[in-house]
C-alpha cells in the first residue's frame, strides 16, 4: 500500500510552484532521511530557500516544520513493517524470459504506479474549474481517435446518465464540423494520450477558434494539443511501456470517474434524480430473475 504521507503530498502536488515541487520530490524520495533533518538542512539538500519549504508544507496542510516532522516520524513508525515486506515494481519491462505467472502482478503494480502519477499531476484548482464549466455548458463535445475512443465513449455515457447535453462522433470529419460550430456557451473535450493525434488536435483548434471552453486530457503537458487548452489535465509525464495503450486507457478512465463523481458531488440532488430517471429508462435492457 502507498505510504499515506506520500499520498498527502501528491494530492496537492499539482497546485504547487515549481520550487515547491522540487522540495516535495526530495521529501517523497528521502522520507527517512528528512525525518532527521532541520529545516535549514532540508532546504540546502533540496536547493531551495527555507520559505519555500514552509510554503510547500502549508500547501499539504501543515502549520510549521515541527508539526511536519512529528507527522512524518509517526507515519514512518506506523508503516515500517509493511514497507519492509513490500516489493513494488516501478515501470514495466517485457522480455521473452518473463513468466506467465508474473504478468498479473506486474500489470497491477505498474497500474498502481500510474494512478499515483495521476494524482501527483492533477491540479485540484483545474479539476474544480472543469467541474464548474461542465455544470454550466450548453453543449459538451468530446473529440478523440483510436484508443482514446474507449475513454470518450465512457465519458459520453456517464455525462448522458447525468442528463448533460453531450455528443461524440467516431467520424473525424464530423468532429471537425461540430467543433467549428460551437459557441462560447459550449465546452469541447479533447482526449489524446500522446497529445499529437492530428485529427483531435485540429478539432480542438477549431473549437477554441469558435470560442468554446476547451478541456484537454493528455499525458504530456507540453504536447501540441495543450496549445488549444483552456483547462489542461495531464495523467502523467512518463511513457512507461511501448504500446502504451494498455496503461494510457487505464489512467484516462480514472480521470473520467473523477469527473463523473465530481459532478455528482457538485449538485447531488439534481444529478441523483437524473441518474434515477436514466436508470428507469434502460431498466428493460437487463434480465431480471424471472427471465433466467
Amino acid at each position: 500500500m502507498k505510504n499515506e504521507f506520500i499520498l498527502r503530498i501528491e494530492t496537492r502536488y499539482g497546485d504547487m510552484r515549481t520550487s515547491e515541487q522540487k522540495a516535495a520530490d526530495y521529501v517523497i524520495q528521502n522520507l527517512k532521511e528528512v525525518a532527521d533533518m532541520s529545516i535549514g538542512h532540508l532546504a540546502k539538500e533540496c536547493g531551495v530557500s527555507q520559505p519555500t519549504i514552509l510554503r510547500m508544507l502549508h500547501a499539504i496542510g501543515f502549520h510549521g516544520y515541527k508539526e511536519f516532522r512529528h507527522a512524518l516520524i509517526k507515519e514512518l513508525a506506523r508503516t515500517q513493517d509493511s514497507r519492509n515486506s513490500e516489493t513494488l515494481l516501478y515501470g514495466y519491462s517485457l522480455s521473452k524470459e518473463d513468466q506467465l505467472e508474473d504478468i498479473p502482478k506486474k500489470i497491477v503494480t505498474t497500474t498502481a504506479k500510474i494512478m499515483e502519477e495521476n494524482l501527483k499531476n492533477i491540479s485540484l484548482k483545474t479539476y474544480e474549474k472543469v467541474i464548474e464549466v461542465l455544470n454550466h455548458a450548453r453543449l459538451i463535445d468530446i473529440y478523440s481517435v483510436e484508443n482514446s475512443n474507449v475513454t470518450a465513449k465512457d465519458l459520453l455515457t456517464k455525462l448522458l446518465y447525468l442528463g448533460l447535453n453531450c455528443r461524440h462522433m467516431d467520424d473525424v470529419y464530423h468532429q471537425r464540423i461540430c467543433a467549428s460550430n460551437l459557441t462560447p456557451q459550449d465546452v469541447a473535450i479533447g482526449i489524446s494520450y500522446s497529445g499529437c493525434s492530428q485529427d483531435t488536435v485540429e478539432s480542438m483548434k477549431a473549437a477554441k477558434k469558435s470560442g468554446a471552453t476547451t478541456i484537454v486530457i493528455t499525458n504530456f503537458k507540453d504536447a501540441l494539443i495543450s496549445r488549444y487548452a483552456d483547462l489542461l489535465i495531464c495523467t502523467s509525464q512518463e511513457q512507461l511501456f511501448y504500446g502504451d495503450a494498455i496503461f494510457s486507457r487505464t489512467s484516462q478512465l480514472v480521470l473520467v470517474d473523477m469527473i463523473y463523481m465530481g459532478l455528482l458531488v457538485s449538485d447531488y440532488e439534481k444529478y441523483s434524480k437524473c441518474l434515477d430517471k436514466s436508470s428507469k429508462v434502460i431498466r428493460d435492457k437487463a434480465y431480471i430473475d424471472e427471465h433466467l
